[in-house]
């Protein structure tokens, strides 16, 4: 399941569109269907949108949006010169508007051997600082043509991946599509891709609306549950494309309950051990190296001294899942206030959607 599903518009700079005007910005997405706007909200390791008169524009263009159902979510692009610096700026906007979700566009800075350390630094301070928030990661749609552009050190710290799947100087973005899909599913970590398309010109070549059709139905085609475009102004400008976009019928279906493992997760990371202990059957059993424990209280029990105990403000990583029937086998990984865990293993029986038997095993360093 994806965080985000339907179609999307990234916006670079506010003032040059619709005048400015939020309620307009608000109104457009809401007639063009869109579930949510990418809004640029800081550059490096410095406001962004916030014009020579100290005058932010993000506050309306979040508010008009929100006011519609429309999920406003912000991005930055970042540099890597002084990581601790970014994540600061990137998590002082998101909690500035409260936003829905952000996104990271690392692109040809990170192009350097070496760069995968500022990128882990910037992507641990980044998570530390918004462990509730969804972060999305937006880079090159090949990454075999972009190393070593650390795209798995971005991704771990993810929830969502967006390759731009720009076919620029071609006319075949479904098959641009598969081949980034295709490339991105080989990577070591992999997340769900809900990727961006190509609404801007470059040189003499501009996207045609056919195009962009081709490009949203190949996305359907393939089980992808939404996509973005790059961008508003532009779009707005080419002649045919924002129709195309607005016209596409793309129905955002109602998303489907995630599978009990994935909710296994969020529980966790929740680090509410009530919502973990309600994901068990009334009689399940909970074995691990030290004890068996049967039923709700001692479950919850357990769970609380492993949450505010052992691994006080853990975040849990799924590095791999096997489902064979009604047993979901999990290996995962844990960074908490008092050391890792790199051996994690649960064995989750399964019955009427609750967890009848789990077995975990995991050791903490």
């Amino acid at each position: 399941m994806s965080i985000l599903s339907g179609k999307g518009m990234y916006l670079w700079i506010i003032s040059r569109v619709e005048g400015g005007d939020p309620n307009r910005i608000a109104e457009l997405a809401q007639q063009a269907g869109m579930t949510h706007v990418l809004i640029k909200v800081a550059d490096r390791n410095y406001t962004y949108n916030v014009d020579s008169s100290g005058f932010d524009h993000v506050p309306g263009v979040v508010s008009a949006l929100r006011a519609r159902g429309i999920q406003p979510w912000g991005w930055q692009y970042i540099y890597g010169t002084n990581p601790a610096a970014e994540a600061a700026m990137a998590i002082q906007r998101v909690k500035q508007f409260s936003l829905d979700g952000f996104v990271v566009n690392a692109e040809k800075e990170f192009k350097v051997k070496g760069m995968d350390v500022p990128a882990r630094q910037y992507m641990q301070a980044l998570r530390a600082g918004l462990p509730g928030t969804p972060i999305g990661f937006s880079s090159f749609r090949y990454p075999t043509l972009h190393r070593p552009l650390p795209f798995e050190v971005f991704l771990e710290y993810s929830d969502i991946n967006m390759p731009q799947v720009y076919w620029v100087q071609s006319s075949n973005p479904a098959q641009q599509l598969l081949r980034s899909v295709r490339e991105h599913q080989a990577l070591s970590v992999w997340r769900p891709i809900l990727p961006t398309g190509a609404a801007y010109p470059e040189g003499s070549w501009n996207p045609t609306p056919g195009q962009i059709t081709d490009f949203m139905k190949a996305c359907q085609d393939n089980n992808i549950s939404g996509a973005n475009f790059w961008e508003w102004y532009y779009a707005r400008r080419i002649s045919g494309v924002w129709n195309a976009v607005s016209n596409y019928p793309w129905a955002v279906k109602p998303a489907p309950e995630p599978d009990i493992s994935i909710r296994f997760l969020d529980a966790l990371n929740s680090r509410d051990p009530v919502k973990v202990a309600a994901l068990y059957g009334n009689a399940g059993v909970h074995v691990n190296a030290q004890r068996t424990v049967q039923g709700s209280e001692g479950i919850l029990r357990w769970y609380n001294s492993l949450l505010r105990e052992t691994l006080p403000g853990a975040r849990f990583e799924i590095t791999g899942s096997t489902t064979n029937k009604n047993l979901r086998v999990l290996t995962w990984t844990a960074t908490s206030d008092k050391g890792r865990v790199l051996d994690g293993k649960d064995s989750l029986g399964v019955q009427n959607n609750k967890i009848a038997y789990h077995y975990t095993y995991f050791t903490v360093k």
